[in-house]
């Protein structure tokens, strides 16, 4: 496994989705990704709220990075083959906070666990799941 640090992974997302959004790490390793994101109008459904697609990115991002520091050595990379969100709340300000940590990290699969919430308030916005097919080059 490669030290990554979390600046090494806000530098992975300049000019892609997670700089966009605006994900930032804060805390990085093998066992646990941290990040904060401050909610912005370009974040939010038409109705004020946060998008769900925001927060499900957010929190793909976070489980993907996991995986990426987490790959076994000689695999070439990683693909999403499910997730899963339950939505329990929401925010129209502030930031939200997000955690990360593996259930699984075997040699063909990981399956990681993500934790969204509101940062002024401490509750919970959402819940997700999403299992990572580990690739390997071709023999």
């Amino acid at each position: 496994m490669t030290k990554y640090t979390p600046e090494d992974l806000n530098k992975l997302g300049v000019g892609a989705l997670p700089g966009l959004i605006g994900i930032d790490f804060t805390s990085v390793t093998p066992e646990l990704l941290q990040a904060r994101t401050p909610v912005r109008p370009e974040l939010l459904a038409p109705n004020g709220y946060l998008h769900a697609g925001t927060v499900v990115s957010i929190a793909d991002t976070l489980c993907g990075y996991g995986t990426i520091i987490n790959l076994p050595e000689g695999s070439t990379g990683f693909t999403t083959i499910e997730l899963k969100s339950n939505f329990l709340g929401t925010a129209r300000e502030g930031a939200v906070l997000c955690e990360a940590r593996p259930v699984h990290r075997g040699r063909t699969t990981q399956v990681w666990d993500a934790d969204v919430t509101n940062e002024d308030t401490g509750r919970k916005i959402a819940t997700f799941r999403c299992t990572q097919m580990v690739l390997w080059p071709k023999p």
